[in-house]
């Protein structure tokens, strides 16, 4: 049985697939949500599927294989929206799901170093186009540059506690060693969530530059999107989904001066529209099918 994406129905319900539109999936993963995209839009919606990871992309493509004429499939960033859509000369698309951070596929490979679960290097690059892994991070930066991240993108209170353990005990070449090191200076009590998951997080973050992509991805969806056309974003920690909301809630405001008063330089009506004003989240089933879905949160907005 093939594993069923986070929030998978919600996904399906939120983006309307129909026939003869076009869709992208801009984190394609193993291509469920993909999958599901295209039986919905029977027989000829179109999809783009776009990922950084080629180990996703070689396993998207055996997954979608029966859809092979409706599918273009790209090793690259969701970062690079605009000119992949150029490529096709799509103009305007239908909808458009991003599933955030890492997936449960990167996590299960200890080889890739996502999980401090099990031991492995400290890569934790979704691509080859990430600058630096976070061997290097966590080998090379300076003690503060090392509490910042960890407290910035992983919102540790411990962080500069957790820093210090990294630099005395350098060099760390495994996730293991790593875990060790953080243990020291955060030490694990009882059932309460691992120490090592917030700094794990944010070197994952760190690495991949996680943030700034949702930044730069966000106004090239909405722009791509026709009248009535929906963008649904998937995201699992409080740092993406305030991004996501606060520009969202934006879009969907109308930019208007008072009276006698120029506040802004360009006045603009709502680009969007909110289709659901608080994020959806996992039933109490899927999270028990997979607990990873707990921390995941939906939003979805419409443009006018």
């Amino acid at each position: 049985m093939q594993h069923k994406p986070v929030l998978y129905q919600e996904i399906i319900h939120a983006l309307q697939p129909r026939n003869g539109g076009r869709y992208v999936d801009g984190t394609l993963g193993a291509g469920g949500h993909a999958r599901g995209i295209l039986e919905a839009c029977t027989p000829d919606g179109l999809l783009l599927g776009l990922d950084v990871d080629p180990q996703a992309l070689a396993l998207a493509r055996e997954t979608l294989a029966p859809y092979e004429g409706r599918i273009h499939l790209v090793q690259a960033s969701h970062i690079t929206l605009s000119q992949q859509l150029a490529a096709l000369k799509w103009d305007s698309i239908d909808g458009i799901v991003l599933d955030l951070g890492a997936s449960s596929m990167q996590f299960d490979n200890a080889e890739r170093g996502f999980s401090f679960m099990q031991d492995g290097p400290l890569d934790m690059r979704f691509g080859v186009n990430a600058t630096m892994s976070a061997e290097e991070i966590v080998n090379t930066f300076e003690e503060r540059e090392l509490a910042d991240i960890i407290f910035r993108y992983g919102e540790d209170r411990d962080s500069r506690k957790i820093a210090k353990a990294i630099v005395r005990n350098r060099p760390l070449r495994t996730t293991r060693e790593l875990v060790a090191a953080i243990e020291q200076a955060s030490p694990r009590h009882g059932d309460r969530v691992h120490p090592a998951t917030q700094t794990f997080q944010a070197l994952r973050i760190a690495v991949n530059d996680e943030l700034a992509a949702v930044e730069k991805t966000l106004p090239q969806a909405v722009a791509a999107l026709r009248s009535g056309g929906r963008c649904a974003i998937i995201s699992f920690h409080s740092l993406e989904d305030r991004i996501v909301k606060e520009y969202f809630r934006e879009q969907s405001k109308d930019i208007v001066n008072p009276p006698y008063e120029r506040l802004y330089e360009e006045e603009r009506k709502a680009v969007v529209k909110l289709v659901n004003k608080k994020p959806l989240t996992a039933s109490e089933e899927e999270i028990k099918d997979n607990p990873r879905s707990r921390s995941a949160k939906l939003r979805v907005i419409e443009k006018i």
